[in-house]
């Protein structure tokens, strides 16, 4: 029986991971070795990436709402709280654009908060 080289799926997979390199400076583009150590260690880090932009959106929310909650006398945990008392169910993401876009609507949450707490 005749031998099959495994060239043709090397060259497949040396080609994969060059064209993931494409862009890298020097050596990280053209050789194999040390582009597929670049690669796995973007790969990497893009992962954790994606699960730091949802904790750094949702810090930004906090302190958005925080100062606008604040303007209006109160600080955000107390504000929250207020809230879930009322019932009221809000995601932190639409409070911060409410306390943006529309002031005077954040306002009277605020108030509702407040009467709530009191």
């Amino acid at each position: 029986m005749a031998r099959i080289k495994g060239g043709l799926n090397a060259k497949k997979k040396h080609n994969r991971v060059l064209k993931l390199a494409k862009g890298y400076r020097g050596a990280r583009s053209k050789q194999y070795r040390v582009a597929k150590q670049s690669v796995m260690r973007a790969l990497e880090t893009s992962y954790t990436g994606r699960k730091q932009r949802k904790r750094q959106f949702r810090q930004l929310w906090i302190a958005r709402i925080n100062a606008a909650a604040r303007i209006n006398g109160l600080s955000y945990s107390k504000f929250m709280y207020g809230l879930k008392l009322a019932e009221i169910d809000i995601n932190r993401k639409m409070l911060s654009e409410m306390a943006i876009s529309d002031p005077d609507g954040f306002a009277t949450l605020v108030d509702v908060a407040k009467s709530k707490l009191a």
